[in-house]
């Protein structure tokens, strides 16, 4: 099954709210693929996931160019990777990023690069600048059991 919803993020305040409000749905072995062109918010909706699960001032860079950031929660771990820079799907196995599907949440900026590792079930959110360009859109198409889990972000 699958199911597609989307929210105008009029502000980053916005955006933070929806990860927020992410943060309460993930369990181990999730997988969020956040896409979007530079600057549409991804990492903004990254950190304030991360810091939702860890604590609110909990240091949560960019994993530009380390490409994984891994936080340790009482539950597992999640782990925050960054792709724009990945040269090759194969090269995602150096990360271990099959540890991070089979025991981890992960939160995967530029899933596209991940090619035919990227997991079937999933929740992808594509963030895109809103028709007036002030704000951002985002659309979540949820598969598997996500399905069932992101009905209830429309009831908030």
């Amino acid at each position: 099954m699958t199911l597609v919803i989307s929210f105008d993020l009029p502000t980053e305040a916005d955006t933070v709210a929806l990860g927020r409000r992410l943060a309460s749905l993930l369990r181990p072995g999730d997988v969020l693929a956040l896409s979007g062109n530079l600057g549409t918010g991804k990492s903004t909706l990254a950190r304030a996931l991360i810091r939702t699960l860890t604590a609110e001032d909990e240091e949560v860079p960019s994993p530009t160019f380390t490409l994984v950031q891994v936080y340790e929660l009482d539950q597992g771990q999640v782990w925050h990777f960054d792709l724009y820079r990945l040269e090759r799907p194969d090269d995602a196995l150096e990360l271990d990023i099959e540890e991070a599907f089979a025991e981890g949440i992960s939160l995967i900026e530029w899933p596209e690069k991940l090619g035919v590792y990227l997991p079937r079930r999933r929740l992808d959110i594509l963030l895109q600048p809103d028709e007036a360009g002030t704000g951002r859109h985002a659309t979540l198409t949820a598969y598997g059991p996500w399905a069932e889990r992101i009905g209830d972000l429309t009831h908030e």
